[in-house]
């Protein structure tokens, strides 16, 4: 996604490499909803996409990291989070966006949960190369 927000800060980054590391990208992601002035509703939506994305991260990608920072675009403020591993990559990722699959133990709601929860999604995956994922929260 050629980003078309700007950004009025450099983003935080935060490394996602172990469990505790979830907590500390949901606290940071909270507290930019929280500085953007999210509803409290689209706060939730954001965080728990966040989270997911950021359990996918450790659990499929081997860990990684999470670039987030408060955005802005046609006078609105937001939330943007990039998401990145050096994993194996989503071999089919249509049938990864598919709500139930999943290549794990898990409900298989991950990605396709993610997309829903935020205004702006975009995967960026190859087989061997890793993925990234960028969200992006709007305050209404």
């Amino acid at each position: 996604m050629t980003a078309p927000w700007t950004t009025d800060e450099e983003p935080l980054v935060y490394p996602i490499a172990r469990s505790g590391d979830l907590v500390h990208v949901r606290q940071a992601i909270r507290a930019l909803a929280q500085r953007c002035g999210l509803s409290l509703v689209d706060q939730t939506k954001i965080i728990t996409a966040a989270s997911e994305l950021a359990r996918n991260t450790l659990t499929y990608g081997g860990g990684g990291s999470v670039r987030a920072g408060a955005v802005n675009a046609n006078g609105k403020r937001g939330v943007a989070a990039v998401f990145e591993d050096s994993g194996p990559g989503i071999a089919d990722v249509r049938q990864a966006m598919t709500d139930g699959w999943t290549s794990g133990g898990g409900l298989g709601l991950g990605l396709s949960g993610a997309r829903r929860l935020v205004d702006d999604f975009e995967l960026r995956t190859a087989p061997g190369e890793g993925t990234a994922v960028t969200i992006v929260k709007w305050a209404r």
